[in-house]
């Protein structure tokens, strides 16, 4: 059974039905899908896994011949479950995981290094009873998972990679508590352009699957595409500029340029400073002058302060635009070969989410030529102030004139 029916069906009938008959639906459910449904059907309902385990007992004693259960719980009865109890329990245990969270970036599952028993303990700290095994359920329920994946081998790891995290989830809190933009920004991989195998299954007919190519040999007059994408961490909104040509540094910030104008100016008419989180690495890298060089000239264009703040090496997975954005263009466009430009922005636009992620896209057909050089004279010309923790990962970029009107 699909999980978008699961939560479909469950929250047509749960206003009509009484409290035994939700537990018995639920319970149906969970027996329908077999193995793991329980789990499954918990977190599309929100209704608790006891709950369904005892609704799947009483259906199987039924089944049997076992006596009857009509006893109803008066509305509102039953034990209070502790994110009730215990106000603002969700947003404390949030806070612990948030600056550690990392996962495979093709999949909007997210985990964390951290130990049950570890996070129960700085939440009693807090103030907060808690178990390991109801964090164990919190974070099931915010979406996260504590199992390892294939890709959970980083090579060799910064010693300051846990403190430039936490610095990084400072200064986002920062600005937005202070309601100045704060955005996530990466490339996602190239796509071959054509009638080609793309990953993953969709619904069709019995019998006809999609007819694609044999070889995934690139189509000169189609190429690929590279969707770059900038990700407005407060507002749950992005964009996606798709190019047609090099993923250079020039096409990265020309991206951040047009989300500016499309969309940061009117969600932000009064700001005065923009923090962008990067990779380490790529068109965007730390080490990359042309990058720098580039927002100086966005900096004077906008008239904003650009304050960058890169994650350390080896840690691009846990961007939060993998997992807020691309995991989720790739889950909408799975089985669908993309055979046309019109294609690809189509089903990047119609990626939704059920946390009301809203997704602009437009193709860039402009040259972004490799090769540019940016001599030490153009580099000098560059208003760069590093902050005093790695500088080479946190810094600012200041428009040369200021303007009065923007």
């Amino acid at each position: 059974m699909d999980s978008t029916n699961i939560s479909k069906l469950y929250g047509m009938l749960s206003p009509v039905l009484d409290e035994r008959s939700r537990r018995l639906l639920a319970a149906g459910q969970a027996m329908a899908i077999g193995r793991g449904g329980i789990s499954a059907v918990s977190r599309e309902t929100g209704v608790s896994r006891p709950t369904i385990t005892a609704g799947v007992k009483e259906l199987q004693e039924q089944s049997t011949g076992g006596s009857r259960n009509d006893r109803i719980r008066r509305e509102g009865g039953g034990r209070k479950r502790e994110i009730e109890k215990q106000p603002g329990l969700v947003q404390a245990l949030e806070s612990l995981v948030e600056p550690v969270t990392r996962g495979d970036p093709e999949s909007p599952l997210r985990w964390t290094c951290k130990s049950l028993r570890k996070l129960a303990a700085e939440l009693g700290n807090q103030g907060y009873w808690v178990s390991h095994r109801l964090v164990a359920d919190l974070l099931e329920m915010l979406g996260y998972s504590l199992q390892a994946n294939s890709k959970t081998s980083e090579g060799s790891s910064h010693p300051d990679r846990d403190l430039q995290f936490r610095y990084i989830n400072e200064k986002v809190e920062g600005f937005l508590a202070a309601g100045e933009p704060a955005i996530s920004i990466d490339a996602k991989k190239k796509e071959l352009v054509g009638d080609f195998k793309n990953a993953g299954r969709e619904l069709r007919p019995m019998g006809d699957p999609e007819k694609v190519r044999v070889h995934d040999f690139e189509i000169p007059e189609l190429g690929k595409v590279a969707p770059y994408g900038v990700y407005d961490i407060a507002n749950n909104v992005a964009w996606v500029n798709v190019g047609t040509d090099h993923d250079t540094s020039a096409f990265a910030v020309a991206s951040i340029k047009a989300w500016w104008y499309s969309m940061g100016k009117q969600a932000y008419p009064n700001a005065k400073e923009l923090l962008i989180t990067a990779d380490c690495g790529g068109s965007n890298g730390y080490r990359v002058r042309l990058w720098k060089a580039e927002l100086q000239k966005l900096a004077d264009h906008i008239n904003l302060t650009i304050k960058v703040c890169h994650l350390p090496p080896g840690t691009s997975k846990w961007n939060k635009i993998e997992h807020r954005l691309f995991s989720f263009i790739t889950q909408n466009w799975r089985g669908k070969p993309l055979v046309s430009h019109e294609v690809i922005v189509n089903l990047i636009a119609a990626t939704t989410t059920k946390a009301g992620l809203k997704v602009q896209c437009q193709m860039d057909t402009n040259d972004y030529p490799n090769g540019i050089i940016v001599t030490d004279e153009e580099f000098a010309d560059v208003r760069l102030t590093t902050d005093d923790f790695h500088g080479e990962w946190n810094y600012a970029i200041r428009p040369k004139f200021v303007k009065f009107v923007r």
